[in-house]
This record gives structure tokens, C-alpha cells and sequence, in this order.
């Protein structure tokens, strides 16, 4: 997939005030400061499209991003760690999962998780509400760059292990560095062959 334009579109609290769902929609999430902004950035080769910060829970709003006026790409406000009060957390949460559930031309949810970590327990955890309500997802593993070549199997395996522990079937995963550009294009391609099948399932 080659990108010519993306560009942002609108920012809202309900999934109900997102633009009409005619087009097909990926979801990018994962605990704050993951690299989700600059991942975005990478994948659509606008520096400065999604805006990055040190500050950890800066995305408060689902951002909704135009791409080749073919498809949406969405970013979500992290979960776990910000310097926020429990009731705006609740608000994040509610709204987060009110989108995730119901709007109902979102393909798939690209989980980010931080390859130089073990498995988080803030990111298993969502990833079991995610298996639970249904929710398609992927996982992307950002900062590959930052872990040694020798090491990266095996974080992405330690991750796999424990997914076995509840899930039969592990979700498909992407080992990415928004630095390098690593990843970029086994992601586009992947919505590349969803966005083709939604076009046909719209056409049938």
C-alpha cells in the first residue's frame, strides 16, 4: 500500500459523533507512552499528523484520521498509567470501550505493547476484555529498535506464552520501530487486504 494523503478529520468523546461508518476503520491503542502517536506518524509518513508527547495520557479523545479518503485510522486514548483522577479515568474507559464495541465499521484493533517489557498486566488485561466482548485484534510490538536483535524473539515469545495460558489461537503480531520504519509495510498490507474485502462485502 502506497500512502498519498492523510489527514485529520475530527475528535470526539462518543463513538456516536464519528463520522458516517462508511469506510473501513482501524483502532490503534496501547498502554500511554507505547510510541502509538509516532507509530501512526511512521505508518503514514506525516510527521506530526498524530501529535507525540513525554507526557503519558496526552490522546483524551477518539482522533479520527482520513487516509487515501479510503479508509479511517483511529487513535485512542492509553490505558493504565496518566496523571488523571479515577473518575476522568472511568470516563476515558467508558468512552473506550463504547467505541470499540459499537462502532460498527471498525475492522480490527491494533493493541500496542511495548517490546522491551515482559507481558503488563494492564495489557493482558485489556486484551482479555478484548477476547472477551469479541473484539478483532492484532498485536504490535513498538520500540523493536531499542531491544537487542539477540532479545527480540524472545520478548515477542515470553508474550505468546502467556497469551497460551487463556487463548487457544494466538492474534496475529507485528514487530515494529517507528524509528526505523520496521514494520510498516506487513501492517499496510494487512489492512490493504481488509479494506479490500470490506469494499467487496459493501458491494455484494
Amino acid at each position: 500500500m502506497t500512502i498519498q494523503t492523510a489527514s485529520y478529520v475530527t475528535s470526539n468523546t462518543d463513538y456516536r459523533l464519528c463520522p458516517p461508518p462508511t469506510l473501513p476503520e482501524y483502532a490503534f491503542i496501547g498502554r500511554s507512552n507505547v510510541g502509538k502517536s509516532s507509530l501512526i506518524n511512521m505508518l503514514t509518513q506525516r510527521k506530526g499528523l498524530a501529535k507525540t508527547s513525554q507526557t503519558p495520557g496526552k490522546t483524551q479523545l477518539i482522533n479520527h484520521f482520513l487516509v487515501d479518503d479510503a479508509w479511517y485510522l483511529v487513535d485512542l486514548p492509553g490505558y493504565g498509567y496518566a496523571k488523571i483522577s479515577k473518575s476522568e479515568r472511568a470516563k476515558w474507559e467508558h468512552m473506550i470501550y463504547e467505541y470499540l464495541r459499537y462502532r460498527p465499521n471498525l475492522v480490527c484493533t491494533f493493541v500496542l505493547v511495548d517490546s522491551r517489557h515482559p507481558p503488563q498486566k494492564v495489557d493482558m488485561e485489556f486484551i482479555e476484555q478484548l477476547g472477551e466482548e469479541g473484539i478483532p485484534f492484532h498485536l504490535v510490538f513498538t520500540k523493536a529498535d531499542k531491544v537487542k536483535n539477540h532479545e527480540l524473539p524472545e520478548k515477542v515469545a515470553s508474550y505468546q506464552e502467556k497469551l497460551l495460558e487463556t487463548w487457544e489461537e494466538l492474534p496475529l503480531s507485528f514487530v515494529t520501530s517507528a524509528e526505523k520504519g520496521q514494520g510498516r509495510d506487513p501492517l499496510l498490507e494487512t489492512i490493504q487486504t481488509y479494506n479490500d474485502a470490506f469494499l467487496s462485502s459493501e458491494s455484494a
